[in-house]
């Protein structure tokens, strides 16, 4: 999702527009300040899906630093999502999910097949 808006960054660059002229006409954040430095934003927004990928080749390769990186990935985004509404509505419940479902593949079962128990 991030990635796209990325895209989005540098088609904006590339054919000259202002950056007062989309902060004008679209209303995307909440904060003013975030609103102003919308291109800060979306290059940030690039920054966060290169982390999210190299997160999800890690989790594929079945490595511990892809679960570490994903699941920092996953509480920093929960965490800010409340300041970039209300687009971060959405990405606050695709990666609270994703959250969830990583912390079920790891703590769920053990080698033997047997349901993990707090003891």
């Amino acid at each position: 999702m991030e990635g796209l808006v990325f895209v989005g960054l540098i088609v904006l660059l590339a054919i000259g527009v202002p950056q007062e002229v989309i902060s004008e006409r679209a209303d995307v954040f909440a904060l003013p300040y975030l609103q102003e430095n919308l291109y800060l934003m979306m290059a940030m927004s690039g920054i966060f899906a290169s982390l999210r990928v190299l997160g999800a080749i890690g989790l594929l390769r079945n490595r511990l630093w892809g679960l570490g990186l994903s699941l920092i990935n996953c509480a920093v985004t929960l965490a800010l999502m409340v300041f970039l509404l209300p687009a971060g509505i959405a990405d606050g419940v695709l990666s609270g999910t994703a959250l969830v479902l990583m912390l079920f593949a790891r703590l769920g079962r053990d080698a033997e097949g047997q349901p993990r128990v707090l003891a």
